[in-house]
């Protein structure tokens, strides 16, 4: 006998988010960020999530402003610019990531980092009022805090700081938590990942859910 189920797309979605509102303790968050929250939390699956998602005051606004103006999204890994849903973005915003680029492994070997950290140096021609998306490596995380030290260093518009792991994800966000040199989102803990950075960026590309 065959199964029945739900075969509208736009429909699985109303009603996914109606029971994430109904479920999640979304009162703390603004009307900005609630739609982040929400998407974010449906790419987990997790109802819990809202409880350690952090924004900060001016980053919903920050960051759809600088969507806005086309700039460019800086992602740390492929997994998270393949869910970007180019036809949500307000100006066709180029989305940039330097795993892969050559240079990147030798760059890697000379810095004595991870090539996740060491691709961050090929950003800066493109840092300048970017929208940062790190949704799986920690030490991408830190290295771009210590290429924010210095103040010469371009700076971004904003940073979806949501890497995912046991080794140094908890540590990496709590310190974009507590040096916030731009406007940022975070989800404190191990959790994190490309889908949750993913979300973020798909809710602040559009006006529509």
């Amino acid at each position: 006998m065959p199964y029945a189920y739900e075969t509208d797309g736009a429909a699985i979605y109303r009603q996914s988010f109606a029971m994430i509102r109904a479920e999640a303790d979304l009162a703390r968050f603004s009307p900005e960020e609630e739609p982040v929250a929400v998407r974010m939390i449906h790419a987990a699956g997790l109802v819990g999530l809202a409880q350690h998602i952090r924004f900060t005051r001016t980053f919903a606004s920050e960051a759809r402003r600088a969507l806005q103006a086309g700039a460019p999204i800086l992602c740390d890994a492929r997994m998270v610019t393949e869910g970007i849903t180019k036809a949500r973005l307000p100006a066709d915003n180029r989305i940039v990531c330097t795993l892969h680029a050559p240079e990147t492994l030798d760059l890697a070997r000379t810095m004595g980092n991870t090539r996740s950290a060491a691709a961050l140096e090929l950003w800066r021609p493109h840092l300048a009022g970017a929208v940062v998306a790190i949704g799986n490596a920690p030490t991408a995380l830190f290295h771009l805090l210590n290429m924010l030290e210095d103040p010469d260093c371009p700076r971004p518009a904003a940073i979806i700081g949501c890497p995912v792991g046991f080794v140094g994800a908890v540590e990496s966000k709590a310190a974009l938590w507590t040096d916030q040199p731009v406007p940022c989102v975070v989800v404190e803990g191990r959790m994190g990942g490309s889908a949750i950075t993913v979300a973020a960026i798909n809710a602040l590309a559009s006006g529509t859910e």
